[in-house]
């Protein structure tokens, strides 16, 4: 717009322009440049018209550029790409704003801006700086005179402490030295004051106080970092690019190296020589223009200085390098003799720093570079060899000491240059001096100050021992001695305890680098001096972390100290280094006490102590047992050290297996022992391989292959504990130790065997890791494996071992896949694991020996049960693969204890796929060898549960049960198993008193150990869980199984009995699920309705209902039941034998079509009816009744004879079965039969009919008239005496009390009264007397009966009343009362003097007592009506025979029966 208008109204509108552009700045940053646009577009157009002088004054620019010149410092912190471009095109525009104005007024423009820069407001100084620098080169000729007044300016603000200033002023200086304004000491003031820039770190902004200052305007922060930039690139670009500024920089940069405050320039600054250097213009003139500044540091000084700040090997801006590059340019300064030496050795330096990356992955490289410095000055000072020089170079490290802080690491070098300086001072004085003066420099509370100065010392002592050592030893004396060590101590516990734990550290680090570094044979009796003494042990109270590992350190240098003394000729034993192991485990453990021991310094402390561990039990004399075990139980257990931090962890475990090796190596006499010590040590570290974390794993791991290298290093290869092989040092010294005593003896006797190392056991260890989840476990534990089959193929065989060529080459062809799979694993990663596992597995089949192979079987348990299911799995696999392809070989004593670890396993399996496979190789045990055994070991573990646990809440179910469904769900075991399980059954005793042939007194503990429970929970288990195999298998052993669980039913129902009822359940559960199982349903109804009734006919019907059963629903299985169970009454068990007997009673009935087999049944039916079990008797003798009718003929002289001797039997139960079963057998017998024993058989019966047993009685009676069909022919008189034997009692019972005894009574009679042939007694057959129950009616019957004896049978009166009065002492009232009558019945109709004379007396008399002294009521009634009776008889003879005694009577009348009896048993 201004261009189209014309200038009179331009100048006519410029005071209402200027401010309304100006008020634009208030507004946001867009509008403030398009404001500052428009400002340069009418600054343009006023100032610089063609058509006429400016239109603004100076003056009235003022506002303007006062208005301007804070817009420059404007910085917009946001992140936008565009925001920041609009930022830095206003900035452009304001410098163009600015640069108009200085065409038209430069000299009022450059004293605006001079003006501005005076002004203590940081934004208008920043700004007119900025301005300045960028209008310097645009505006040099009109500003030239004014460079006094630019310089004058500029060091006014040199101390400015804003760091965006002090950035412009930076930049200023530079380009003011492109235009050659620096000159003279104004010069090298700026010069300075950009090295002190270049000096600043980000963290510390050096001497600078700055403090934030809140400003109107938004300014940019600069930190110290930009400023540092700024200032390193300026300077350098000054050097470089401006050659006037050489006679400004040479020699002024020297004396930039010394000072503390430009300590972090150094690197900019020997850069910046290098380039002058390389730059130079007046060649060699530059050195010996140095010699003519005497402000310029001396050559010891600038060595002194560079050496010690090479420190930092990956310090920023290639430090050490530019260093190194520096001194060999300055090389010419120092003594001829050095200028050589640092030519060559200065490059190696150079490449050893040149490549940070490598640098910064090693963790020593700071420890390798500071032992490079030292040497490096080592070396120098041996090559100058003047000592003047040498000890001047010592004066001016001795003033270092204040160029450094004593946190500062560069502190720590320090003191090692000057103590490899001392070592090569002779005088004594002067090492003295400085040793005292290093100590007083010392910080010793800073950790590698600490470190620094006790090295220091090492190298002092290396040529000045006992200076050293009296230094010490008045340290040591002196701590805490000092007055104001007192006065705090007493008044804080801290201080005292830090203080001393610093000054205590210090000592000892002291003392072990004096050791270290001292001559090898003047060391051992100092270090004798230090331990065998309390000097070491006054070193020991620390608690400080810290000063812990200084403690720990200073022993491993003394234990190395010896270590090198035998490695140059010179070996002695470390004194009491027993109790120096036992500071170390000490110190390494924590203190409760110690508050501020953070967990990182803990295992640092840990880390180091097992190092020094290492050290010592690697010297002379040899670890005592107690010693070495003590050292494991504190060191084994870093194993589970969490794996974080890493860098701290990984070095603490890496010492740990270094110790455990070292170990291994030096302990031992020969190779047994070591062996011995191996086996010791790694089955320490097995909890760790098995670990459920996979670092303990990995460690473990790494720990077990590296002891196994070592091992097969020191007792295989010929090599020496350290690694080395042929001849060395260490070869002879172990010769000498370890192997002095065997030098005359075999190798064989030297070297371990082979089964020393007890591959079994380890194999079964490290195999689980072969299938680890982690690669690099997998990967190092197929190399152990190597390792130790390696090793045992190359120890001597035993003596006499028969180990064929074959095998020997078979092994080693195992070994070599074992080793082409570890090849595979360590290159090709993405290999099946599950391939690589099998090809490992198979080798293990073929190195194993019979002996390791049983061992790695009986010791699986842990590794089936893995914390890693993928391992337990692989384990589980490899144990099936060891038992399929060397089953064979193992003994019953072998497979039972392989079954027990695999039982373990199941047991303690949480995964149930786990438990699943472990019963899966329970089976392939089975399968491959003997399968009896392996049912054996679960059957009995099984009964230990049931005895010990609440098997029906064991979580995650029953493993043994498992073990039953696994076993019946298998192909080929299902039928073995169930066959064994019926071996077992049928093996199994019960309880005390179960059979009479045992002894009251022995007891059977099968109940109490659960074999009998264990074998029927198997057998439902098999039952239920088996499927269509099961089923199979109970179909195809049908017979077997019912007839087991029919015998132990009555095993059971014996416990039931004696109050144990759980078995009988478990057994009937078993018989349900057998009947669910093969489908017989309808058994398994009866089993539900009577299975637990307990009472002994009950069960026993039982029996008999379920054989009933089966022989009616499947016929075809009786003839193999009754086989199985015609044996089975040979068993000892009683309640066995009566359970077979009862089924076989009711199979004989089903028995018509089994021909042979009921032979013999027969036979052992009749063998058994003499059992000691009345029960086993009489349901033998039941059974053989029940022969079928197309079948009994045959046997019917046999099954008599039988009954014949048990109705003698003195059970009652038998007898009574006997009589019961004589009516049976009678109703079918034929006469040729019945007729031999026919008398016998009455004989019996008639001493049966007094029986108490109402039965019995009714039985025998019944049974007694059955006979009167066979008393004919021969043998009718012989049994009609029978006959009148048994009347009398047949009378009397004819009124029993039991209504079944009356009416078998008067059957009987009437079968046996036709023999007789009277017709009287016939005809009262029919009388109502006869059948009637009434009393009086029997008493008719009784009279008319008398009559009847009386009338045809005169002589057998006798007879009957010796019976008949026998019977008054009957034991039922109704029998005497029926004698009493009977008897005077006879006695008042009969008038036979004799009679009358025997009888008349006895029975009245006895007749008068029982009146009067019966207590029954019939027996009174009876003797009333009996005495009138007698009394109405006509034939009484009473008054006129003397009445014998009634007891003689009665004595008389039994000594006639017996008599009689005995008569007629000769007869028949």
């Amino acid at each position: 717009m201004v261009g189209l208008i014309t200038r009179t109204q331009l100048k006519a509108a410029l005071p209402r322009l200027v401010p309304t552009i100006l008020d634009l700045y208030k507004k946001d940053q867009e509008i403030a440049f398009l404001a500052t646009c428009s400002l340069h577009n009418l600054l343009n157009a006023s100032l610089l018209s063609e058509t006429g002088p400016p239109m603004l004054d100076f003056e009235d620019l003022t506002l303007t550029l006062s208005t301007l010149l804070p817009v420059v410092s404007i910085n917009n912190d946001s992140k936008d790409q565009s925001d920041f471009s609009i930022g830095l095109k206003m900035y452009n525009e304001v410098q163009r704003c600015f640069l108009t104005v200085g065409l038209v007024y430069p000299d009022d423009l450059f004293l605006f801006l001079v003006n501005k820069c005076r002004v203590k407001e940081e934004p208008l100084t920043f700004g007119g700086l900025c301005v300045l620098k960028h209008l310097l080169p645009r505006l040099f000729e009109a500003w030239h005179s004014k460079i006094p007044l630019l310089v004058e300016a500029v060091k006014s603000l040199l101390e400015e402490p804003s760091l965006g200033v002090r950035k412009a002023l930076s930049e200023l200086i530079v380009v003011m030295a492109s235009h050659c304004y620096l000159v003279g000491s104004s010069g090298e003031l700026f010069i300075e004051y950009l090295v002190r820039h270049c000096a600043l770190t980000d963290n510390n902004r050096g001497d600078l106080d700055i403090l934030n200052k809140r400003v109107e305007m938004k300014i940019r922060a600069v930190t110290p970092g930009e400023l540092r930039t700024v200032c390193e690139k300026g300077l350098l670009l000054v050097t470089i690019t401006i050659p006037e500024m050489e006679h400004v920089l040479w020699p002024f940069l020297l004396r930039m190296i010394i000072p503390r405050s430009y300590t972090g320039a150094v690197a900019t600054v020997c850069r910046c020589i290098s380039e002058l250097w390389r730059h130079r213009s007046y060649g060699n003139d530059m050195l010996s223009e140095c010699k003519t500044h005497p402000d310029i540091p001396t050559a010891e000084e600038l060595l002194a200085r560079l050496v010690v700040l090479l420190h930092d090997p990956l310090a920023r801006e290639q430090l050490p390098t530019q260093i190194l590059t520096v001194l060999c340019l300055l090389a010419p300064l120092f003594p001829k003799n050095v200028n050589l030496f640092w030519q060559d050795e200065i490059p190696k330096m150079k490449a050893y720093v040149s490549d940070t990356e490598d640098l910064k992955q090693d963790p020593s490289c700071q420890d390798t570079w500071d032992d490079m410095i030292i040497n490096f000055l080592a070396e120098s000072l041996d090559f100058i060899q003047d000592a003047d020089w040498v000890m001047s170079l010592g004066n001016v490290f001795a003033k270092h000491y204040e160029l450094y802080t004593s946190d500062d690491e560069h502190a720590a070098l320090l003191h090692r240059c000057l103590g490899i300086l001392l070592q090569k001072v002779n005088d004594r004085a002067y090492v003295s001096d400085k040793i005292d003066l290093m100590y007083k420099k010392a910080n010793i509370a800073i950790p590698t100050n600490r470190l620094g100065l006790a090295k220091a010392m090492g190298l002092v002592a290396a040529s000045h021992l006992d200076t050293v050592l009296e230094k010490l030893k008045d340290i040591l004396d002196n701590v805490g001695q000092s007055i104001f060590q007192r006065i705090m101590a007493l008044f804080s516990d801290s201080f005292r305890t830090e203080d001393s734990d610093d000054i205590h550290a210090a000592l000892a680090l002291m003392y072990g680098y004096a050791a270290k570094y001292a001559p090898s044979t003047v060391i051992e009796a100092r270090i004798n001096a230090l331990v065998g003494t309390n000097m070491l042990s006054r070193l020991l109270n620390v608690h400080h972390p810290r000063a812990k590992q200084a403690v720990i350190t200073a022993i491993d240098l003394l234990g190395s100290a010896v270590i090198n003394a035998a490695e140059t000729g010179a070996p002695f034993p470390l004194k009491r280094r027993d109790v120096l192991l036992d500071y170390i485990l000490t110190l390494m453990g924590r203190d409760d006490n110690d508050g501020f021991a953070d967990y990182n310094e803990l295992l640092r402390t840990q880390a180091i102590a097992i190092s020094a561990c290492t050290t010592l039990v690697s010297v002379e004399p040899k670890l005592t047992v107690e010693t070495r075990n003590h050292v494991l139980k504190a060191t084994l257990g870093f194993f589970a050290v969490p794996n974080d931090p890493v860098d701290v962890v990984n070095p603490l475990i890496e010492n740990l297996i270094t110790l455990l090796c070292a170990i291994l190596l030096t302990s031992g006499e020969d190779g047994r022992s070591r062996a011995e010590l191996l086996l010791l040590m790694l089955r320490q570290i097995d909890q760790f391989i098995s670990s459920p974390i996979e670092y303990q794993r990995k460690r473990g791991c790494l720990a077990v292959h590296e002891m196994l290298l070592k091992f097969r290093v020191i007792c295989v290869s010929g090599h020496c504990a350290l690694g080395c092989q042929g001849s060395c040092a260490h070869n002879k010294q172990i010769d000498r130790i370890v192997f002095g005593n065997f030098s005359k003896l075999p190798s064989a006797f030297v070297l371990p065997s082979r089964e020393a190392l007890c591959l079994g056991d380890r194999v079964i260890v490290y195999l689980p890791r072969c299938a680890d989840v982690n690669s690099e476990v997998r990967k190092i534990s197929a190399e152990i494996l190597d390792q130790l089959f390696s090793i045992s193929l190359s120890l001597p065989r035993p003596a006499g071992s028969l180990i064929s060529s074959e095998d020997i080459e078979l092994s080693y062809s195992a070994l070599s896949s074992l080793e082409d799979v570890i090849a595979i694993l360590r290159n090709d990663t993405s290999i099946d694991p599950s391939e690589v596992f099998n090809r490992i597995v198979s080798s293990l089949c073929i190195l194993l020996t019979k002996d390791e192979l049983v061992a790695t079987l009986h010791g699986c348990s842990v590794a089936l049960n893995d914390k890693i299911k993928q391992s337990a799995e692989g384990a589980i696999q490899a144990i099936v693969e060891f038992v399929s392809r060397r089953g064979r070989e193992l003994s019953e004593f072998d497979i039972s204890r392989t079954t027990q670890s695999l039982i373990s396993a199941t047991v303690h399996a949480s995964d149930k796929h786990l438990r699943v496979e472990t019963l899966g190789a329970i089976s392939s045990l089975a399968e491959n060898t003997s399968p009896s055994t392996v049912f054996d070991e679960v059957l009995a573990t099984a009964g230990k549960d049931i005895v010990s646990k609440d098997i029906s809440r064991l979580r995650g179910g029953w493993p043994m049960q498992d073990a039953f469904y696994a076993f019946s769900q298998h192909m080929v075991l299902s039928v073995t198993f169930l066959e064994h399980v019926m071996s077992a059954l049928s093996q199994t005793p019960i309880v005390k008193g179960d059979a009479y042939r045992v002894e009251d007194s022995q007891v059977d503990n099968n109940i109490e150990n659960g074999n009998l429970q264990a074998a029927i929970f198997a057998l439902t288990a098999f039952f239920r869980g088996g499927g269509k195999i099961g089923k199979r298998a109970a179909e195809q052993n049908y017979a077997s199984v019912l007839s087991e669980l029919t015998l132990q039913l009555g095993s059971c129902h014996s416990l039931a009995n004696s109050g144990q009822q759980e078995p009988l359940r478990n057994l009937l559960t078993a018989f349900q699920a057998f009947c669910e199982c093969v489908g017989d349903l309808e058994m398994g109804k009866i089993l539900a309705r009577d299975g637990e009734l307990s009472e002994n006919e009950r069960w026993i019907n039982l029996i008999g209902d379920i054989a009933g059963c089966i022989s009616i629903k499947r016929p075809k299985e009786v003839q193999n039941i009754c086989l199985v169970l015609t044996k089975s009454l040979d068993r000892p068990l009683k309640y066995q034998r009566e359970a077979a007997a009862a089924a076989l009673s009711e199979f004989v009935r089903y028995s018509g079509g089994l021909g042979s087999c009921l032979e013999q049944m027969v036979e052992v039916l009749c063998r058994h009816v003499s059992d000691e079990s009345s029960t086993v008797r009489r349901l033998c003798l039941r059974g053989l009744v029940q022969i079928p009718s197309i079948h009994i003929l045959k046997y019917t002289s046999q099954v008599l004879g039988v009954i014949l001797a048990l109705l003698d039997d003195s059970d009652e139960s038998v007898q009574l079965t006997a009589v019961s079963c004589l009516l049976m057998i009678l109703e079918s017998s034929p006469d040729d039969a019945v007729e031999p024993i026919l008398l016998n058989l009455s004989v019996r019966l008639r001493n049966l009919q007094a029986s108490m047993n109402v039965k019995m009685r009714a039985n025998s009676f019944a049974a007694f008239g059955a006979l009167s069909s066979y008393g004919i022919g021969a043998l009718k008189d012989a049994f009609v005496e029978q006959v009148h034997a048994a009347l009398p009692c047949l009378v009397l019972h004819l009124h029993d009390e039991d209504a079944g005894v009356r009416l078998a009574c008067r059957n009987t009679l009437k079968r046996v009264f036709p023999s007789m042939e009277i017709e009287g007694l016939l005809a009262l057959l029919n009388t109502q007397s006869f059948l009637s129950d009434h009393r009086s009616d029997y008493e008719d019957f009784l009279r008319d009966i008398a009559k009847q004896f009386i009338q045809h049978l005169p002589s057998r009166v006798d007879t009957y009343m010796a019976a008949t009065v026998q019977a008054f002492d009957a034991p039922w009232p109704a029998i005497q009362a029926n004698a009493i009558y009977f008897s005077s019945s006879i006695l008042s109709l009969s008038d036979n003097h004799h009679i009358l004379a025997i009888y008349h007396a006895q029975v009245f008399g006895m007749l008068v007592g029982d009146l009067s002294r019966s207590p029954d009521a019939i027996v009174r009634a009876t003797c009333s009506s009996a005495l009138g009776l007698l009394l109405k008889s006509s034939n009484t003879l009473s008054w006129r025979a003397v009445s014998p005694d009634r007891s003689d009577s009665t004595s008389r009348n039994h000594d006639l029966e017996s008599t009689q009896n005995q008569q007629i048993q000769t007869e028949t």
